[in-house]
């Protein structure tokens, strides 16, 4: 979509999801620092594309702690992400 290749299409709710399966509970404080904002910007584009072509969007995350990163640096993310522990 626009360039953009989505993890998972749910469609019988028109929904995008992107997962990330980053072992983000092993990295220092410093590289989930980068991390998080990296991924912070990237997810608003990609919740952008998904909103714009009549999609809802969610996010996947492999633990607790990186979903409530990923919220906190990003408070219009909340609701949105789901931890997905078995992938």
């Amino acid at each position: 979509m626009n360039g953009k290749n989505f993890d998972a299409l749910q469609l019988a709710t028109r929904t995008l999801w992107e997962v990330k399966t980053d072992n983000f509970d092993t990295y220092p404080p410093d590289l989930r620092e980068i991390v998080i904002e990296s991924q912070v910007e990237k997810l608003r584009h990609e919740r952008a594309l998904a909103l714009a072509c009549g999609f809802d969007f969610r996010i996947g995350v492999r633990s607790p702690a990186h979903k409530e990163a990923l919220e906190f640096a990003a408070r219009d993310l909340n609701g949105l992400i789901v931890v997905m522990d078995w992938c």
